[in-house]
C-alpha cells in the first residue's frame, strides 16, 4: 500500500503510520498548485517535491512522471532527474500531451512504438537496476481492454519492470489484465473515477504487488479545510471545530521538534 502525499508533512504523517512507501501523484501536486491534472508542472517543480518529501519520509517513493515531460529525450532526462531527487521508481504514461486524468474519458493514446522508445529510454537511463521503471497504459477505457493487454505486454517486452494498466472498471478486468501480462503490476485505488473500491486483500489475490492511492489523504484534508472555513465563517471562531484538529504537541511530535532544543535537520 503506498499512500499519495502532496507535501512533506503529509510524508511525515505517511511514515509515522508506518507505510512501507509514498507515492507523488502529479495531479495531487498539480491541485496542490492550484492546477488541475493537465500537465502543467514541470520538471524541476516535480523534483523540487521529491526531494523535500524524500527527505521529510526517509522512505522509497513511486513518483507520477506524466508523459515523461516531452519526447525521449525529456524522459532520459526525467528519470536522471527524478532519481537525484529521491524518487526509487516512476511511471511513464501512453498519452498524448496534453493529458488527461485517467479517470476521465476523452483520452488519447500515443502509438504504441512511441511509447516503447520512451520505455526503453527510461530504462537506459536508470541509475542502477533498483530503480523501477513503471509503464502505465491508459487503453482500457479508450481503445479496450485487448489493446491494453496488448501494449503492456509490449511495454514489459521493452524494458518495463512493472505495469500500470490505469482506469481498469471491474474486478474481472483487473483479473483478466493480470492473467495476460505477468509480472510486477500496479493498481490505481483512486476514489470518484471509473474503479470500484476494494481492499488491498482484493488486490492482492488479483495478482497486484503495489497499490497507489494518490489523491485520497488530500481529498480527506480538502474536504476538512472547506468545512471548517464555512463554520469559521459563519460562527466568527474555530472554537467548535477544535477537536478536528491536529494539536500543536501532535504537530511537533510529528516535526521530531522538541521546543527549547535545537532541531537537527534530517540526513
Amino acid at each position: 500500500m503506498c499512500p499519495g502525499a502532496f507535501n512533506a508533512l503529509v510524508a511525515k504523517a505517511v511514515a509515522q503510520a508506518g507505510f512501507p512507501a509514498i507515492y507523488i501523484s502529479g495531479g495531487a501536486t498539480a491541485n496542490s498548485a492550484g492546477y488541475p491534472d493537465v500537465g502543467m508542472l514541470t520538471l524541476m517543480e516535480m523534483c523540487r517535491t521529491i526531494r523535500e518529501i524524500s527527505t521529510a519520509s526517509d522512505l522509497p517513493i513511486v513518483v507520477d512522471a506524466d508523459t515523461g515531460y516531452g519526447e525521449v529525450e525529456m524522459v532520459g532526462r526525467t528519470v536522471v532527474e527524478y532519481a537525484r531527487s529521491g524518487a526509487a521508481a516512476l511511471h511513464l504514461e501512453d498519452q498524448v500531451f496534453p493529458k488527461r486524468c485517467g479517470h476521465l474519458d476523452g483520452k488519447q493514446l500515443i502509438p504504441t512504438e512511441q511509447m516503447i522508445e520512451k520505455i526503453q529510454a527510461a530504462s537506459e537511463h536508470k541509475p542502477d537496476e533498483s530503480f523501477i521503471v513503471i509503464a502505465r497504459t491508459d487503453a482500457a477505457s479508450v481503445t479496450g481492454i485487448d489493446d491494453a493487454i496488448e501494449r503492456a505486454c509490449r511495454y514489459r517486452e521493452a524494458g518495463a519492470d512493472m505495469i500500470f494498466p490505469e482506469g481498469l472498471s471491474s474486478e474481472d478486468q483487473f483479473r483478466q489484465f493480470s492473467s495476460a501480462c505477468p509480472g510486477l503490476l500496479l493498481a490505481n485505488m483512486t476514489e470518484f473515477g471509473k474503479t470500484p473500491m476494494m481492499d488491498v486483500r482484493c488486490f492482492e489475490d488479483m495478482g497486484y504487488d503495489l497499490i497507489i492511492y494518490p489523491v485520497t489523504m488530500q481529498r480527506v484534508a480538502m474536504a476538512a479545510v472547506s468545512r471548517c472555513l464555512a463554520k469559521l465563517a459563519s460562527d466568527g471562531s474555530a472554537e467548535h471545530f477544535i477537536d478536528a484538529m491536529q494539536t500543536r504537541t501532535e504537530l511537533y511530535e510529528l516535526l521530531d521538534y522538541v521546543p527549547g532544543e535545537p532541531w537537527t535537520f534530517p540526513h
